[in-house]
């Protein structure tokens, strides 16, 4: 493993217990070694590409690692199968994007950093603009605040109502006490 490094990760589930789901997820990246720094609040947005799903909940994560792209893809792919994920399309207890990983850029291990459609998906640009705005696309040299602010329309993500994001904040305990 080498130096710390900044990182962005996308959080989405669109089945069963949603809010469990995405709390559970941050929890376990903080047990197995990613420091998370903040915890963005729970958006409910649009399925896309694929219709006739339910509607995502989806948050984000700023943390740092010293885990390399493949090893933190690794441990992601870990979690969602401890959560259920089933990786065919469809609906999904839990879904985990490396969205950016410090300045690196290009392909390990089967990971593309930054995520290659990250700028065209408010779906991750929301969240992401929540927990880490000044975090920097190293290809198109914008800060994620400043991509979101070029999205042609938003109008498909929500915020979740304070009830739900408090219970977000209870389940994810210590865990998410730095958002």
């Amino acid at each position: 493993m080498g130096k710390s490094e900044q990182v962005l990760i996308g959080l989405g589930a669109n089945r069963g217990d949603r809010i469990a789901s995405l709390a559970s997820a941050v929890r376990m990246l903080a047990r197995r070694g990613v420091k998370v720094k903040k915890v963005s609040s729970v958006y409910l947005t649009e399925p896309v590409g694929v219709k006739g799903q339910p509607w995502f909940h989806n948050a984000a994560v700023a943390a740092s690692t010293r885990r390399s792209p493949g090893s933190l893809l690794c441990l992601m792919h870990s979690i969602e199968r401890g959560l259920g994920r089933n990786r065919r399309a469809g609906p999904r207890t839990i879904d985990l994007d490396l969205l950016l990983h410090g300045s690196r850029v290009g392909v390990e291990r089967g990971v593309v950093v930054p995520h290659p459609r990250l700028h065209e998906r408010a779906f991750a640009l929301v969240p992401g603009a929540d927990a880490a705005p000044s975090a920097v696309h190293p290809v198109l040299g914008a800060a994620v605040k400043g991509l979101l602010a070029h999205l042609k329309t938003t109008d498909r993500v929500k915020r979740l109502p304070l009830s739900d994001q408090r219970r977000f904040r209870i389940l994810l305990g210590p865990a998410g006490s730095r958002a």
